[in-house]
């Protein structure tokens, strides 16, 4: 079964009031529709520093994306990890401030996992973006994940 890392933006979209923009309501609504008819297709992981992420914020919205995260199995982050989040945000694949970002990914890629899913495109889903994390990744022995949107993990 392959594998999904599950970013944080993917639980706020889960359990967020529903939102009058268009595109972003759009997303919600497949976002729930993949969680509802596709998650059990995949190994779906999380690691400890989305808990911390999904936890911050409104109580009842925290509560709610911590509800959905109970059970995921959980990635730990490791020295290597932390030390590849920082080959990432040397080599400018990601902003200086974009370490959770970068963490993120350090963490899919050393965990093998097969995607990372994510409506973060301003840093991780982001084609202009790519090149630079796959070239550190390969440069550290690791296989860049597929990182996509709940709507590009719909289907076969």
């Amino acid at each position: 079964m392959e594998t999904v890392y599950l970013e944080t933006t993917i639980f706020s979209y889960l359990t967020a009031r529903p939102s009058r923009d268009v595109v972003v309501a759009g997303h919600q609504q497949t976002t729930a529709e993949w969680w509802a008819g596709r998650r059990m297709e995949f190994t779906c992981v999380i690691s400890d520093f989305v808990l911390l992420e999904i936890s911050r914020g409104d109580e009842e919205q925290a509560a709610a994306r911590l509800r959905l995260a109970r059970g995921l199995s959980r990635l730990q982050s490791t020295a290597g990890v932390l030390r590849l989040s920082e080959q990432l945000l040397v080599a400018g694949a990601f902003p200086r401030n974009a370490e959770g970002d970068a963490l993120h990914l350090a963490l899919a890629l050393t965990a093998g996992v097969d995607y990372l899913m994510t409506w973060n495109c301003a840093h991780l889903a982001n084609a202009r973006l790519m090149g630079k994390m796959h070239d550190v990744a390969g440069k550290a022995g690791w296989r860049l994940p597929v990182i996509c949107t709940p709507d590009e993990l719909m289907g076969d």
